[in-house]
């Protein structure tokens, strides 16, 4: 098996990280089979919702750091909309079926912030979710700077994003990230119910709602506006450090 799991059934993708010795942290190859998947699930009509989940006890570490920094020089000389991760995030943006996601144990930086881009989230009792970027001397991604805020206000935004403390389940549910905590052992038969019940609505319905409820083509923008600044930041004293330190651990 590889590191990106994808079956088809019940008019359900279900995409399972598959890396779970190095805590699901995703690789540039990881990001092209992802993004490989959005697409065959939006252009299948079969496909009526996708589940992500990940095997193991964390859902994901983030991006893979030492697969990152040998991707570094293609991050400065590439454009931005040519990049694995950009081209799953694109995916994410404008992906028009709903997203179910069942995260537990640790998730970190994108572990955290593509369920920001689901449309229905479950945690297990155990979550810890955090955003690092600014310990690192980084900036956030995927549309975080825009969809956080919207989603938890901008003080309680901004203070997670800047100290970069884990937040446990029920603060996660509380603040409205996730729509139920439970049991680990449950996670993912109830992502599973969940995406069965969108199964029985109407294909357009859910498309046209979705559509309603962001606006893709916005968001895309903020995703690219942090992306063009994660690359200069990529280059400050601050981010060289914070990557030196943890190579050498």
């Amino acid at each position: 098996m590889g590191d990106i799991i994808s079956a088809v059934d019940g008019g359900i993708m279900r995409l399972r990280l598959n890396r779970p010795a190095k805590k699901n942290a995703i690789t540039r190859a990881m990001y092209e089979d992802l993004t490989a998947a959005l697409d065959r699930a939006g252009a299948d009509d079969n496909v009526r919702a996708v589940v992500i989940t990940a095997e193991g006890g964390d859902f994901c570490a983030g991006n893979d750091i030492l697969d990152f920094a040998q991707g570094v020089g293609d991050f400065q000389s590439v454009p931005l909309d040519d990049l694995p991760v950009f081209r799953f995030l694109r995916a994410l943006t404008f992906f028009e079926k709903p997203l179910v996601a069942g995260v537990q144990g640790q998730a970190v930086g994108i572990g955290v912030t593509l369920l920001l881009h689901c449309d229905l989230a479950v945690a297990a009792d155990d979550v810890r979710l955090s955003l690092p970027f600014l310990k690192l001397g980084l900036v956030p991604e995927a549309g975080s700077t825009l969809l956080l805020p919207q989603r938890i206000g901008h003080a309680r935004a901004f203070a997670w994003m800047a100290l970069g403390e884990a937040m446990g389940a029920e603060e996660a549910h509380r603040l409205g990230l996730v729509n139920a905590v439970v049991d680990g052992s449950a996670l993912s038969q109830t992502a599973d119910d969940l995406a069965s019940k969108l199964v029985r609505l109407s294909p357009s319905s859910l498309a046209h709602t979705k559509r309603l409820m962001r606006d893709p083509e916005a968001l895309w923008q903020v995703v690219r506006a942090e992306g063009e600044i994660f690359r200069q930041q990529l280059q400050s004293p601050e981010a060289a450090a914070a990557f030196m330190a943890f190579l050498n651990r």
